[in-house]
């Protein structure tokens, strides 16, 4: 069954603020009317995609589409994707959207370390030089998305601990990524395991074999047990832990 394109502009109106995606049934002149256009993408920014080349390119629509949805600046013109204050208001809202902003504003510090202070894991996509800026590092692991943050930094870092503090604090899992040295750390470790048991698994050899620190990861998760010292996964008052 042929899908019903939408030729009527009141009832095209009607449908994309009810939800944007309307938009994709539209008639090709309603996807070219601002009006139109702009209405869906206020009810979602993805909707852009469905706009003619000409409002991709219109600011004040990209504009709105981005406040919107972080997608919004993934359906926008090349042009726009390398407008600073465009990228600016799409980072502001959801970090993520750096991923399609202009390789060079990649590299701007201001529109990264906007961008991971709202989502940390933006720090992906952060032109490489300033994966080693500490301070956008450290807003990053700060980020409320902090398990893999630390992959995308530098060794130098990864050998921060305050650094990786911050970032263990925000998901256990986060210690994986810190140097040797910092996976013996052991108040690191207890940070780590405190917050995901299973984080155990990337401590050093000595603290999974530490009973105090093995005990707060099964508290935490019983099946963290697996990742303790032989010994320790016989202990009979950790097991206790696990059968209560």
């Amino acid at each position: 069954m042929a899908e019903t394109i939408i030729t009527d502009k009141t009832e095209a109106l009607a449908a994309v603020q009810n939800n944007g995606y309307a938009l994709g049934s539209a008639s090709d002149e309603l996807k070219a009317d601002k009006e139109v256009v702009m209405a869906a993408v206020q009810n979602n920014g993805y909707a852009l995609g469905y706009a003619s080349d000409e409002l991709k390119a219109d600011k004040e629509v990209v504009m709105a589409a981005v406040k919107s949805n972080h997608h919004g600046l993934e359906c926008a013109s090349f042009e726009l994707r390398a407008d600073k204050e465009v990228v600016m208001t799409a980072v502001e809202s959801d970090g993520r959207a750096l991923e399609w902003a202009d390789e060079e504003l990649k590299k701007d510090r201001e529109v990264c370390l906007t961008a991971v202070k709202n989502y940390g894991d933006a720090l992906e996509d952060v032109y490489w030089e300033l994966k080693s800026d500490r301070e956008i590092v450290m807003a990053a692991c700060k980020a409320d998305y902090g398990d893999s943050t630390l992959m995308h930094t530098s060794e130098e870092l990864q050998a921060d601990r305050e650094v990786v503090m911050a970032a263990v604090l925000q998901g256990g899992f986060a210690i994986q990524f810190a140097s040797d040295e910092l996976k013996a750390d052991r108040e690191l470790v207890m940070a780590a395991v405190q917050i995901n048991g299973h984080a155990l698994n990337y401590a050093s050899d000595e603290l999974k074999a530490d009973k105090e620190v093995v005990m707060v990861a099964v508290k935490n998760d019983g099946d963290a047990l697996e990742n303790a010292s032989d010994e320790l996964k016989a202990d009979p008052e950790i097991l206790a832990l696990i059968d209560d």
